[in-house]
């Protein structure tokens, strides 16, 4: 571990370990967009209000405006690139936000879809009620509300895997 302010982290990002020298009161979503380059998780507010910046840490959603970059050590995240193919080809999901128009200006989609994601994961047929519950904590600035529920209810209604 570095002295001062910067700490050594080596943790794992969609199935791939990283390492790297952070400083110590980097936000994690910074150190996810400004150091490795990942354009999913947002900037939305700093505050973790918005939900732009939704990752899965260690199983559970989290904000990632709200953690500091030296908490991911020893930790398993994921972001909304995972979500994609290795050739690029959208998950059902992402194709359901797509064909439901569950995508507006598109700041909120990578929070919405990585809540949506885990809400599936856990629970394959929500009601719609569970849809929006599970999508609590992710802010839609142009109101695509009702079009994402129906492309998570659309992706439920396949039954494929997210």
């Amino acid at each position: 571990m570095s002295s001062g302010y910067q700490q050594d982290i080596t943790f794992t990002l969609n199935g791939e370990t990283v390492t790297a020298d952070v400083a110590a009161r980097q936000l994690l979503v910074h150190f996810l967009r400004d150091d490795l380059g990942l354009r999913g998780p947002k900037i939305g507010c700093d505050t973790g209000h918005c939900g732009a910046c939704t990752i899965v840490y260690n199983g559970k959603t989290i904000k990632s405006c709200m953690m500091l970059a030296t908490q991911a050590d020893d930790a398993e995240i994921e972001t909304v690139e995972a979500m994609a193919g290795e050739s690029g080809e959208l998950s059902p999901l992402q194709e359901s936000f797509r064909q439901e128009h569950g995508l507006q200006c598109g700041y909120c989609t990578p929070g919405m879809l990585m809540s949506a994601s885990f809400l599936l994961e856990r629970n394959p047929t929500p009601t719609e009620q569970e849809i929006r519950e599970g999508l609590e904590g992710n802010l839609c600035r142009c109101t695509g509300y009702v079009n994402i529920v129906r492309a998570v209810q659309a992706t439920s209604a396949k039954e494929v895997s997210v």
